[in-house]
């Protein structure tokens, strides 16, 4: 007799195969997880009856293409008219569910309770569908029938081995849709090869084989599709060092060997198993928008998601692999994942482990971490540096910078752990590349005194430095900061005083320069080069430079200061033309294009710039 769906169950098939699932693709993902989970059931109930016997268990795909069939069939646990009615005649029910709470005290936890509604994904791509079953132990098989999801009947049917098969009837193909591609047998294999080569049991099809020299003629023959034991299940002790790395560059395309790959296991509130690797080259399109991240997520084995952002942070983007859970909760159609507390949990711990690993290959094997750093370390700056600091704790002690120190890679431990005497500061100098800043007029002095210098050479460096602040209580400075204050007592009162006694000097020179400057000061940080530009706190030089090469500086400018070194010949040169009432304007002007040459800034005029330096060599040679 004919039943109809209950009104709720008819709204919910609706959508089950109209809305729920973008991907007409999951249904055959849907069915054989189904029939994994049957065999799972028989063969946890023999464990304990005797009677069932759980030997040489299948999952089976047929194609007739001829009637436009598709047959999946199973030799598990099976059902009765009352398992029929129940899982299949109500929806939302979940017989795996019951299951799995009937052996609480069983090693249960491989049961996909969440899945008892996929099978409903099949009236996506199904006009008919039929359910022949046999539950173990028992004499009689029914069979469930619908068609066009109007409702079903159930009857006693023949079959002698227990299990389930699930008939197909696929739609006609419209120019919308078409569904003769799962009658080809290619196809059928690709799908299960991307959603269940790693279910545990095998899946057999009958497969059209080329005539060879054996076999003169093509024939068809029973193989089996799925790979069934997942690398990362298997023991590590197991898996050779070419597995790994075989595994990577099957499915990531990438024909270098992985720099480190990470294979563990977590037991707790939500478990996993992780199978990661740390690429030795950056993509070629990583820094770009068209780079796409995440982990593939499988759940027991079932693909479930590719490019899962949700699993790792963005400062980890550049990690590849893959995270199986038997703990997640998925919602209907397995596509998309609850934001519960478990991808919080998940993403944390994913988070910790890779931070551990790159920490550990930091201090153990510098030379292959530094390798990672030259093609990964700005992906860390920014993640530093991104949402107000927000990962900046988790990745502050894996950034490296040069350092004037030997000229190589330093962490901010490791400069510290050399600091001179007194020192409170970290002090850093941002420039183009390393070596633009080593000439910078600044660094003479301070490295004579011997303090150590990072050279920051990205854009992203001067913010990073603002939002870290400091390090372990020590401040970070650029040495383009105003008050650098390195001078000792005796110097400072020499400065002091050539400042008193030259005060008319500089205020005429500010005055030329009103426009420009916010002032200018007798240097106490040059040594051979006449002058330099600084900047207050606030916003620096550096970051004005980056800003406008951004297009984003919004007219924005750093507070300039024009410093003048007291012991350059330039110097006495200027107080003598003052002293002889010379006009200092092109004077001024051109000591502060000199400045802004030197920073690596443009200057205003540069035809202004070239006439006034004629016009001074003009004058110097008559």
């Amino acid at each position: 007799m004919k039943k109809e769906f209950k009104t709720e169950s008819k709204r919910l098939l609706d959508l089950m195969a109209n809305s729920i699932y973008t991907n007409t693709d999951i249904f055959l993902r849907e069915l054989i997880s189904n029939a994994s989970d049957a065999l799972d059931k028989k063969h946890y109930l023999s464990l304990t009856d005797t009677s069932i016997k759980a030997d040489n268990p299948y999952i089976r795909i047929d194609i007739d293409k001829d009637n436009r069939k598709l047959t999946i069939s199973d030799n598990g646990i099976g059902m009765n008219d009352e398992d029929l009615e129940e899982n299949l005649g109500t929806i939302a029910q979940s017989g795996s569910l019951k299951f799995k709470e009937q052996l609480e005290k069983a090693d249960s936890n491989s049961i996909i309770g969440q899945f008892g509604v996929g099978f409903y994904s099949a009236f996506m791509v199904a006009k008919k569908i039929e359910v022949l079953s046999k539950k173990v132990n028992e004499e009689n098989a029914y069979l469930w029938q619908a068609e066009n999801a109007e409702g079903y009947e159930i009857s006693k049917a023949e079959k002698e081995e227990e299990g389930t098969i699930i008939t197909l009837w696929l739609k006609d193909d419209s120019e919308e849709k078409k569904y003769s591609p799962y009658l080809d047998q290619d196809e059928i294999r690709l799908l299960i090869k991307k959603y269940s080569d790693y279910i545990r049991y095998p899946i057999q099809m009958e497969v059209e084989v080329i005539a060879d020299e054996e076999n003169k003629e093509p024939h068809k023959e029973l193989q089996t599709i799925n790979s069934m034991t997942p690398l990362w299940k298997k023991d590590r002790k197991d898996i050779k060092e070419e597995d790994y790395d075989d595994f990577y560059f099957h499915n990531y395309f990438d024909y270098n060997k992985p720099l480190k790959t990470i294979h563990y296991k977590v037991e707790g509130s939500t478990s996993y198993t992780a199978l990661l690797f740390i690429p030795s080259k950056a993509p070629y399109n990583y820094y770009t928008n068209d780079y796409r991240f995440g982990l593939t997520l499988y759940s027991r084995g079932v693909f479930i998601k590719d490019e899962a952002d949700e699993l790792i942070s963005d400062c980890f983007r550049f990690v590849r692999g893959l995270v199986d859970s038997d703990d997640l909760n998925l919602n209907i159609s397995r596509e998309i994942l609850q934001q519960d507390h478990q991808m919080q949990s998940l993403k944390k711990s994913i988070d910790k482990k890779v931070k551990s690993t790159l920490q550990t290959m930091l201090k153990e094997n510098r030379e292959d971490y530094e390798k990672f750093f030259k093609e990964f370390g700005l992906q860390l700056k920014y993640g530093a540096y991104e949402n107000y600091g927000q990962n900046k704790d988790m990745l502050v002690d894996l950034l490296l910078f040069k350092s004037s120190k030997e000229d190589k890679y330093v962490s901010f431990e490791e400069y510290i752990s050399r600091l001179k005497e007194g020192q409170n500061d970290i002090y850093y100098a941002c420039g183009e590349s390393v070596e633009k800043i080593k000439e910078l007029p600044q660094m003479e002095k301070i490295l004579d005194a011997g303090y150590e210098v990072l050279y920051l050479s990205d854009n992203v460096d001067e913010f990073l430095m603002n939002i870290l602040h400091d390090y372990k209580g020590k401040t970070f400075k650029s040495i383009n900061n105003a008050d650098l204050n390195l001078q000792s007592e005796e110097e400072k009162a020499k400065i002091e005083k050539e400042a008193s006694e030259n005060k008319d000097l500089l205020e005429t020179l500010k005055d030329c320069l009103k426009d420009e400057v916010k002032d200018v000061r007798i240097s106490t940080r040059l040594k051979s080069y006449p002058v330099c530009l600084v900047n207050n706190e606030g916003l620096s030089l550096d970051m004005e430079k980056v800003l406008k090469e951004m297009k984003q500086d919004a007219g924005v400018h750093a507070d300039r200061i024009l410093e003048i070194n007291p012991d350059h010949p330039l110097f006495a040169a200027l107080k003598k033309a003052h002293d002889d009432h010379k006009d200092l304007s092109d004077y001024a002007q051109l000591m502060y294009d000199q400045a802004l040459l030197i920073a690596g800034l443009e200057i205003k005029d540069p035809a202004q710039y070239s006439k006034r330096l004629s016009r001074i060599m003009i004058e110097a040679m008559q």
